[in-house]
């Protein structure tokens, strides 16, 4: 978590959670990702929903990406993959012709109770953030 915490579902509590997982901190996508998340952080409480960042990236990778882009929710450092694996988000990819094990760019938005209720897999960013708010604000 960034600041070096711990972060659990309990904080959560009583509110819709979104989750994101990204690839990794300081790259093109995930930054933009993050961007729209931030940008619309504002409306997510006005609906009741948290946000949470999740990548296999480290703390201090964290707290970099976090610092220079102004976000104000917590991102997760899973470095050993153990959410990542509950969610079922590493996934064999192919870069130049050479296959890796890598997060697939996803979305879960979890329901004030605690339960699943829309998810996103191999997500494009572009409109993205808006269309899990607009599922978040019809919760």
């Amino acid at each position: 978590m960034t600041g070096g915490g711990t972060w659990s579902l309990k904080q959560a509590a009583g509110s819709k959670l979104v989750i994101y997982f990204y690839p990794r901190d300081m790259t093109s996508g995930c930054t933009r990702e993050s961007q729209d998340f931030r940008d619309l952080a504002k409306a997510f409480r006005k609906a009741g929903t948290l946000i949470v960042g999740v990548s296999r990236d480290s703390v201090a990778s964290h707290e970099k990406f976090a610092a220079k882009e102004s976000l104000a929710f917590p991102l997760l450092a899973d470095t050993e993959e153990k959410v990542c694996k509950l969610f079922d988000v590493i996934k064999e990819k192919t870069l130049y012709g050479r296959k890796y094990l890598g997060v697939d760019r996803s979305t879960f938005l979890i329901d004030a109770s605690g339960r699943l209720h829309e998810e996103w897999r191999g997500v494009k960013v572009p409109g993205h953030a808006e269309a899990v708010l607009e599922a978040a604000q019809r919760l």
